[in-house]
């Protein structure tokens, strides 16, 4: 018998999101760097608050946020009342998807943008379209002439993963000022508190009815476990989200830890530093091995090898030392490979390894 149930059309065409590898088969010590983690963790405010959560397991959440709004509007300078809080920024971004786009709408994104922002396109029944970039960065131009009456959408990632590359305030206001009408323009900010000074978009918004920034807590604040993220925008456009938000979507543990993380910038600017450095460090190391890669503004620097295989051989030479980075063909770059800044050792380490695959080819 024929079973008549159904998802929706387009959804078996989603197809499936694959995280970094966090394990290599025979090596009890693996090194991840395949994930853009904090390799330094969360704070220690964080963790402390984080491990009294237990006494509290049987009781519901707030439904408002309304104390982690306050904390994340106190510590960037924003009205509390338009911060949604979320799981991870990839919820945000699933909203947004949602509450805007539908049947016959498009979204769009650049050709090596996040995967997230085609699959909750495709979610929500909408057209996912694909933007062109110029030599791995956000081509402004190129997603002003994508643009129809049918676009609802536009996401870009600034800093962008897995490039690391960025575009200007400059650029960023040309392209919501160029939008039409129906369209928002969504700023994901990621990897923003690695960009010393940069505001994720908060003044484009503040002057604007048309543009979101998503935020998360997954990176430098240490919390990718966790699961926290935050968005930021008019005040219509965030009451529309909080409409199809669950109740209950972050756990005491998550809110109040989240809380103790955005409190602690001194942590953050630590961080920041050390990251800032060693992408330096490291970035430098590869490009006298003969592999380059673009300025990125991030926790990762993007590894260009000459051709697919080269970079499928270093990888299996990688994971071989117990080194575990992100193969990113699944983004249009096959001959690439995405390597999250680690701690010192990891990335002398991870240098080491690529000049000592580089000698045996």
């Amino acid at each position: 018998m024929t079973s008549e149930i159904r998802p929706q059309p387009g959804i078996l065409d989603i197809a499936l999101y694959e995280g970094g590898a966090a394990t290599v088969a025979g090596k009890s010590n693996a090194i991840k760097l395949s994930s853009n983690e904090n390799p330094f963790g969360a704070s220690d405010r964080a963790k402390e608050v984080f491990s009294r959560c237990v006494h509290q397991l049987h009781r519901y959440p707030s439904t408002d946020h309304a104390v982690l709004r306050e904390a994340i509007a106190d510590v960037h300078g924003l009205d509390a009342a338009r911060v949604i809080c979320g799981v991870g920024s990839d919820e945000i971004i699933h909203f947004l998807c949602q509450a805007y786009a539908g049947p016959g709408d498009e979204v769009l994104f650049t050709e090596h943008g996040f995967l997230m922002y085609r699959i909750s396109a495709m979610a929500a029944g909408a057209t996912p379209v694909e933007v062109a970039e110029r030599e791995r960065t956000t081509d402004v131009g190129a997603l002003l002439a994508a643009c129809t009456e049918r676009t609802k959408l536009v996401f870009i990632a600034n800093p962008n993963n897995p490039t690391g590359t960025m575009i200007s305030a400059a650029e960023i206001a040309q392209l919501a000022d160029g939008l039409p009408p129906q369209a928002i323009l969504v700023l994901d900010g990621a990897y923003a508190e690695y960009v010393d000074g940069y505001d994720g978009g908060l003044t484009l918004i503040e002057a604007r009815e048309n543009v979101v920034m998503t935020r998360t807590f997954s990176k430098v604040y240490g919390l990718g476990g966790l699961r926290i993220g935050w968005g930021y925008g008019p005040a219509a456009i965030i009451d529309v989200l909080n409409r199809i938000r669950g109740p209950f979507n972050l756990s005491n543990a998550q809110l109040e830890t989240a809380e103790a993380a955005v409190r602690d910038q001194e942590y953050v600017t630590r961080c920041r530093t050390e990251n800032a450095r060693l992408r330096v460090w490291l970035a430098a190391a590869l490009a006298e091995l003969g592999v380059p890669s673009d300025t990125s503004l991030a926790n990762f620097v993007l590894a260009r090898f000459a051709d697919v295989a080269e970079a499928e051989a270093c990888d299996a030479y990688l994971r071989d030392q117990g080194l575990i980075v992100r193969r990113v063909s699944s983004y249009k770059l096959p001959h690439c490979l995405r390597i999250t800044i680690g701690d010192e050792s990891a990335c002398r380490r991870v240098a080491h390894a690529v000049a000592q695959f580089k000698g045996k080819r």
